[in-house]
């Protein structure tokens, strides 16, 4: 069952190990009440939003920077540049390096990419992607593996993917990311579990991972939340947002 604790707040640990928050949220390019974004991002007060369909087309680093700053953050990497996934952080992290990759193309299907960085926050170093898988099951399953390989290339010991999987829990592309990696949900539930559609959800299909060594504080939709209201989760996208809190043990591994 669900904990219905209060979700730990970003600190900073005595010996260095950091507590951070991590969103994962797909913002339907803005088209909705891009307000609404704002202040369920503000009141989750994240580190880090793993964000899915950011704006790709006329001024798309405009609106993104807009959402970014009215939500008392700045853009880290991605959004047009990698087909739609896009990472912002609090002054909190310190960028160590970027860098946006696209997939590639299955034919018939819309183009996919991954927003990576690794950063340090406080004494502890974390890899980073943001993701959001194809809508065929064969292409997220490769996708799937993909993304693996991505994070294993980043040279860190920790590491934090999220996105709008497309499936759920029982989905083979799914099971691949959690062959190696935690489902933070299911590590340690905290929220309400169901993320679609935004108005009746029904289904689990955005979701944060973790690798190995990250300790899970909590993970689920941020329903009760001070800030976050029912009707602003409702307006703001048509998904809901995953928050997840996390202790990041101090980095032993150089740049």
């Amino acid at each position: 069952m669900p904990t219905t604790s209060p979700l730990a707040n970003s600190r900073t640990e005595p010996d260095g190990s950091a507590v951070v928050r991590v969103l994962s949220y797909n913002v339907r390019s803005l088209r909705d009440d891009t307000d609404a974004v704002a202040r369920v991002i503000t009141a989750c007060a994240p580190d880090l939003v793993l964000v899915q369909e950011a704006p790709l087309f006329f001024r798309w680093r405009k609106q993104l920077a807009r959402l970014a700053a009215d939500s008392g953050l700045v853009i880290l990497t991605g959004g047009g540049t990698a087909a739609g996934p896009a990472v912002l952080c609090s002054l909190r992290a310190t960028v160590e390096r970027t860098e946006d990759v696209l997939l590639p193309l299955t034919p018939g299907h819309f183009r996919r990419g991954l927003a990576t960085a690794v950063v340090r926050i406080a004494g502890a170093r974390l890899g980073v992607v943001a993701c959001h898988l194809g809508l065929s099951a064969a292409e997220r399953q490769e996708q799937a593996g993909m993304l693996l390989d991505r994070l294993a290339g980043l040279g860190v010991t920790h590491a934090v993917a999220g996105g709008d999987i497309n499936e759920g829990p029982g989905g083979r592309a799914f099971g691949r990311l959690t062959s190696v990696l935690q489902d933070c949900r299911a590590t340690a539930p905290w929220g309400a579990e169901h993320t679609f559609p935004a108005k009746d959800p029904d289904r689990r299909i955005d979701a944060i991972f973790v690798t190995k060594g990250v300790e899970v504080l909590g993970c689920g939709v941020p329903t009760g939340l001070p800030g976050v209201t029912g009707s602003d989760l409702r307006a703001a996208t048509d998904h809901l947002p995953v928050l997840a809190a996390l202790r990041i043990p101090a980095a032993q591994d150089g740049p």
